[in-house]
């Protein structure tokens, strides 16, 4: 599955710039110009499947740096979950926003594990480059919808509602100072799209870059040793732990920890972001809570509903992979509306996308829809 990593990259990149760029020209989220712009049902059925989605994420996410923890320290995996999931919520509710974001970017360094466990392994470099570029490729319903799920965790919705609203918020922190939507000062775009250019490029390169590594590690340890039924990420650290050994087991570990302290205020931050845009409730991580009752009732909502997820038979693998899944379907049609309102002087004003933008825009779309049609395809016959 490596070749998918060199596949989502630029397309990731380009629908990225996207929904920064729809969110900084008009001064909101994406489900408030939903709103706006488009019948209300279809705002209700994106929202909704993202709100579904993204809990499930969130309580695998949960439950996988529970067993981590477990499997570090010892003690009580349930525990754990939920005091991680109470940790969260309590940064994301009463730390201000410049400096929660700040948070969140250094958290990021954490995902740095995963590349470093590759370092502790043998890797036949010359198999893995030539695999890259020149997969093996089996047509079946669990490889196509494998692919899927591997788009869908890449180019996926909750990034779309969440890149768009932090731009509104960086707006209106920086209202103080002049900043103002772009199609009311155009003659700030330059400069701020080539932040939102770099950044993204930045962090989707830094994403990509990680989901290598963690499929390459999984592939000369676990794969190589046919380990292929994993059901829990405290499984796949401790089966790594006999083949790669105890400084990459605990690598990995504190990998799944980092990466869910990151994953968990975004997941629940941008359903927020989403409800509140399609319900037109106050809505801003630098408002106090007591300001935006619902927008941070439903941050609060999502996350305990996710820890309290962890003390059911669920299995975080297969969840974390479903919602994977899910997030694959309902983003085609969001990027398809995405590039509508992209293109529409109605929400843009003079600074509709360019014409090369446009073009890698609608290819992300194609590309997607074109994987899951397949997965339906194969699933039918």
């Amino acid at each position: 599955m490596l070749w998918t990593v060199c596949l989502t990259f630029p397309l990731m990149l380009g629908i990225q710039v996207i929904s920064a760029k729809i969110g900084r020209v008009s001064g909101h989220g994406l489900a408030t110009n939903i709103r706006r712009h488009y019948p209300r049902p279809m705002l209700y059925a994106i929202v909704g499947l993202l709100l579904l989605a993204n809990v499930i994420n969130i309580a695998a996410d949960v439950a996988a740096m529970g067993d981590a923890l477990t499997l570090i320290i010892g003690g009580p995996t349930h525990v754990y979950a939920v005091g991680f999931g109470l940790l969260s919520l309590l940064l994301q509710v009463f730390i201000p926003y410049q400096h929660y974001v700040r948070l969140l970017k250094w958290l990021t360094l954490g995902l740095l594990a995963y590349v470093a466990t590759v370092l502790t392994v043998h890797i036949p470099w010359g198999e893995v480059a030539l695999r890259t570029v020149w997969p093996k490729l089996a047509w079946s319903a669990a490889s196509v919808t494998m692919v899927v799920a591997v788009f869908g965790t890449t180019i996926s919705p909750y990034l779309f509602f969440w890149q768009a609203s932090q731009e509104v918020e960086d707006l209106q922190a920086d209202a103080r100072t002049g900043a103002q939507a772009l199609r009311r000062a155009p003659e700030q775009a330059p400069r701020h799209f080539q932040r939102i250019k770099m950044d993204t490029a930045i962090g989707m390169g830094f994403s990509n870059l990680v989901a290598f590594f963690i499929m390459l590690t999984t592939a000369v340890t676990l794969g190589a040793q046919g380990m292929t039924h994993i059901d829990t990420s405290a499984q796949a650290a401790s089966a790594l732990r006999p083949i790669a050994g105890e400084f990459a087991f605990a690598l990995f570990s504190l990998g799944i920890i980092g990466t869910g302290l990151l994953a968990i205020p975004v997941l629940a931050g941008s359903a927020a972001y989403a409800m509140a845009g399609a319900f037109h409730w106050k809505n801003s991580l630098e408002l106090a809570p007591r300001a935006a009752k619902r927008f941070y009732g439903i941050i609060v909502t999502a996350t305990v509903i996710g820890a309290a997820l962890c003390f059911t038979p669920l299995d975080p693998i297969k969840a974390l992979y479903w919602s994977a899944v899910i997030n694959g379907v309902i983003s085609v049609p969001i990027m398809a509306l995405m590039m509508v309102m992209a293109s529409r002087p109605t929400i843009m004003g003079t600074l509709t996308i360019s014409r090369r933008l446009r073009a890698l825009g609608w290819l992300s779309t194609i590309v997607m829809a074109t994987a899951v049609l397949a997965m339906f395809a194969s699933l039918a016959f």
